[in-house]
């Protein structure tokens, strides 16, 4: 008996680690500053994230048939307990959407969870939000309003867009399905039909450590990666881009409008140090710098938006009483600032290292990062050994 047990937990090992695809650090591409736990925004203790893909169908585009290569994800910054968090957005470039970020900005807090999708699902990802506030008794008053975060970024290249494939019970898939620790990269969830500085985008995730005097924080990123021209396309220091230029490029007819870098990136950052809206302001406004490393450039055809919260002060929202807050302080907040820069870098090169080909609507097809040619480029450019 005792030798069954120990089998099953072998060959349960085995899957598990068959599940888990190699990521960037795994295929020896070196990164700076500590990461966490899981190198995930789940790091950042009761964050939860959730998916819904949805993957099916080949060949030609019918338009309500497919292919279909979408779907949803989900971010839940306190897990599934209604306890407003601060937080604040910026736009490095508003050829995209994010609702519910005029409120944030008045109000200063985030209410609910984050939802990201394809352009053209926004709307029915909002309103099943709404339900599932109503399913799960999210708020306890008999009259209540509030405003659904939901971004967007579009993958109608590889998905049958004008089909409207997301449906509201994907959106509660991708909520109910939330959970802390090791999350799935790639082509999961919102960033499923993706594609990213020349190669297949999608998913990705990272996170640091730090230490400021006597306390450890971490900062979290998940990104939707859909942005940016292969020319520019940068891994640690090193023209990736250039060097495979004539290597597995994109195949599909793109319409006369399209231009390389066409695309769009939306950004979460989560950290469990205390800060106020107008310092999650300054956090989010350093995402293009973590973006810009890897060869974004904040294109015309671009939407860059990045949305930034933090999990401290746990009793900042009251409706009727006074609080006390702790609140970092100016003077300390530089290496938040480093930390996301790094995490945002390397959650995009995560999402493309854990992309695979995909091939899409009318045959158009994305090829996953190739990852022996680009550790070979690293290598030519004395990066790695």
């Amino acid at each position: 008996m005792k030798k069954i047990f120990i089998a099953a937990l072998i060959i349960f090992f085995q899957l598990s680690m068959q599940a888990q695809k190699p990521r960037a650090r795994d295929i020896g591409i070196p990164f700076n500053g500590t990461p966490g736990k899981y190198n995930a925004i789940t790091d950042v203790k009761g964050i939860e994230v959730g998916y819904s893909t949805i993957i099916s169908g080949s060949g030609k585009n019918i338009r309500g048939k497919g292919p279909v290569r979408t779907g949803v994800t989900a971010i839940l910054p306190r897990g599934h307990n209604n306890n407003p968090v601060y937080a604040n957005w910026y736009s490095l470039n508003g050829n995209g959407e994010m609702t519910g970020t005029t409120w944030i900005t008045e109000s200063g807090f985030l209410e609910g969870p984050i939802m990201i999708t394809n352009t053209n699902s926004v709307g029915v990802v909002r309103d099943a939000v709404l339900k599932w506030y109503v399913k799960k008794g999210w708020y306890k008053e008999d009259f209540w309003y509030t405003y659904p975060v939901v971004a967007e970024t579009y993958d109608g290249f590889l998905n049958d867009i004008y089909g409207f494939h997301v449906k509201e019970e994907n959106a509660f898939e991708a909520l109910y399905s939330a959970k802390t620790g090791f999350i799935k990269e790639g082509n999961v969830g919102g960033g499923t039909g993706m594609m990213c500085l020349g190669f297949k985008g999608g998913t990705g995730t990272a996170s640091r450590i730090i230490k400021i005097k006597d306390s450890s924080y971490t900062v979290g990123v998940l990104v939707q990666s859909n942005f940016g021209s292969k020319r520019n396309f940068t891994i640690a220091g090193v023209p990736v881009g250039q060097e495979l230029k004539d290597t597995m490029n994109y195949e599909f007819k793109a319409p006369p409008s399209y231009q390389a870098g066409d695309g769009s990136i939306i950004v979460v950052v989560a950290t469990d140090a205390p800060l106020l809206p107008h310092q999650l302001k300054r956090i989010a406004e350093r995402v293009p710098l973590g973006v810009g490393i890897v060869g974004g450039r904040g294109e015309n055809g671009s939407g860059d938006i990045f949305i930034a919260f933090s999990t401290a002060n746990t009793t900042a929202f009251q409706r009727e009483e006074f609080t006390k807050l702790d609140e970092l302080p100016n003077d300390l907040i530089n290496p938040l600032f480093n930390a996301t820069v790094q995490a945002v870098e390397e959650a995009i090169i995560n999402a493309m290292v854990s992309a695979e080909t995909m091939e899409g609507v009318n045959g158009n097809k994305a090829y996953g990062l190739p990852h022996k040619l680009v550790m070979d480029v690293l290598k030519k450019y004395n990066r790695v050994k």
